[in-house]
């Protein structure tokens, strides 16, 4: 993200943008922008041509006479200064104006940023006052955006996902019903299985040197990290090395998953790391247990996509991204459940969204009442 006075611009103008005359063209409301901001996002997945938001801030008091002459303005200059394929509204409702430059083929965004503002500036200097003019801002936001993978916070630019972070109210509320449900389930799964846990601790710590839990950084919902806890199955001091090529090979297509000998899609077959009693666990998925806990603060949820290690994130192409933008992390999935764990990456991840798209607590409801069948079959450990 790039914000700027647009007093600061002096590069000449450039030429790949045709200007051209529009017309009359229609200013978006907020609910409407925002959706097509949604739409656009997945468009360049497809076509691979990035776009760049601009959003343009009036100052304070934008309802004020002076205001509204400010935005009146900026509405005729924006209108001008884009093309019949970019989108003008509202980002937030006359306050804050937005507009999405598509189907970018120029690679360079400095390029992109001076020719916008040198023709912008130039045309709002005609139309307001030296004080008007110094109060407003443009911030710049490109797709597909760079995410840090090691930062705590997930994403770097939040503003390019607003119906993500800002769902509706009846999605609100449903989403409210399923962390409820989560938290009553994993409550009560902790209490019951407090025996299991004891047992396979104290078989844990009889057998090899080392910690009970196994402690690893994984991407939850909207990029952010969280600690997942497992049950330990390996050696300690073990080298993460090969299960990092193997996963990268997977993501680009070029490992075809497998999970016999009780292997999950995820996890390497005949891995010398692992002590005798993780094969075991592993085979029933017992090493995943402790995940109840991760669902009980709210890091994870019962039914959800498997969180990525951040090594895999960086891997990722854009469109993966969705799957864990779009639902939170959880224990079991559409694809585990399905006997679908034999399929490449790319399916897997459709699997994922499809799952969020058409998510209801029945659906949680069939995905966890069939994923002791597919611990059983083996299909259900990642």
């Amino acid at each position: 993200m790039r914000s700027m006075r647009i007093d600061t611009i002096v590069a000449p103008d450039n030429p790949f943008f045709d200007w051209g005359s529009i017309g009359e063209r229609e200013v978006l409301h907020e609910k409407g922008f925002k959706r097509m901001i949604a739409l656009e996002r997945k468009r360049s997945e497809r076509s691979k041509e990035p776009f760049l938001l601009m959003l343009v801030d009036a100052g304070d008091n934008p309802e004020s006479n002076d205001g509204q002459h400010v935005l009146e303005s900026m509405i005729s200059v924006l209108m001008e200064c884009s093309r019949d394929t970019d989108v003008i509204g509202w980002y937030r409702e006359r306050g804050i104006l937005g507009v999405m430059f598509t189907a970018l083929m120029v690679n360079d965004k400095n390029l992109i940023l001076t020719t916008i503002l040198n023709r912008i500036s130039s045309m709002l200097r005609d139309q307001l006052t030296f004080d008007q003019f110094n109060r407003v801002n443009l911030s710049f936001h490109f797709f597909p955006d760079d995410w840090d993978h090691s930062s705590p916070k997930g994403p770097t630019n939040e503003t390019l996902y607003p119906d993500l972070m800002n769902p509706g109210s009846r999605k609100r509320s449903l989403l409210l019903v399923k962390r409820s449900l989560d938290m009553a389930v994993s409550a009560v799964g902790l209490a019951l299985l407090s025996p299991v846990f004891l047992a396979i601790a104290a078989a844990i710590k009889l057998t090899s040197k080392g910690p009970v839990f196994f402690r690893q950084d994984r991407v939850g919902q909207y990029g952010r990290l969280f600690t997942v806890l497992k049950f330990r199955s390996m050696y300690v001091q073990n080298d993460c090395s090969v299960h990092k090529d193997f996963v990268m090979k997977l993501i680009r297509n070029q490992a075809q998953p497998t999970n016999n000998e009780g292997a999950g899609v995820y996890k390497l077959t005949n891995d010398r790391r692992i002590t005798p009693l993780g094969k075991f666990l592993r085979r029933v998925s017992l090493d995943e247990l402790p995940q109840i806990i991760n669902v009980l603060i709210g890091d994870m949820s019962l039914v959800g996509p498997r969180p990525p290690i951040p090594y895999e994130l960086a891997a990722y192409q854009t469109w993966h991204r969705r799957r864990i933008l779009e639902a939170k992390p959880g224990i079991t999935g559409l694809w585990q459940v399905t006997g679908r764990s034999q399929v490449k990456f790319d399916e897997m991840v459709r699997l994922d969204l499809r799952y969020a798209t058409s998510w209801s607590l029945w659906l949680d409801l069939k995905i966890l009442l069939m994923t002791p069948m597919a611990v059983i079959k083996g299909s259900g450990a990642y």
